[in-house]
């Protein structure tokens, strides 16, 4: 994992900034289904949502490029986007846990 730029809750931030290379390998952090895949929510970017249980999904923000599409199963440590960009340029992950739909702290789930 790269250098955390923002933490969890720094200004309302719903999980973790990370910084790395431009089109570095995002890797889905545990197996589940890909229940979202596109650019369809305001503020994300292009977009991945692994669902891995009834109660956690893991969500990968500002992709340049999605390697999986909705309904996928994927592999813990699967390549399944390329770092891209936010919306102000720069180059990062923006990385969110969800558990019964609320966010809460990535690096309580992360080795």
């Amino acid at each position: 994992m790269g250098r955390t730029i923002k933490g969890f809750g720094r200004g309302g931030n719903k999980g973790l900034d990370i910084a790395g290379a431009f089109e570095q390998p995002i890797r889905s952090a545990a197996p589940g289904r890909v229940v979202y895949a596109g650019s369809g929510l305001v503020g994300y970017g292009k977009l991945v949502i692994v669902k891995h249980n009834n109660r956690l999904l893991s969500a990968y923000a500002h992709n340049e490029r999605l390697h999986v599409g909705e309904g996928d199963q994927v592999k813990g440590g699967q390549h399944i986007a390329d770092m891209g960009r936010s919306a102000k340029g720069r180059v990062m992950l923006h990385f969110e846990i969800r558990r019964d739909g609320k966010p809460v702290d990535p690096l309580r789930f992360l080795p």
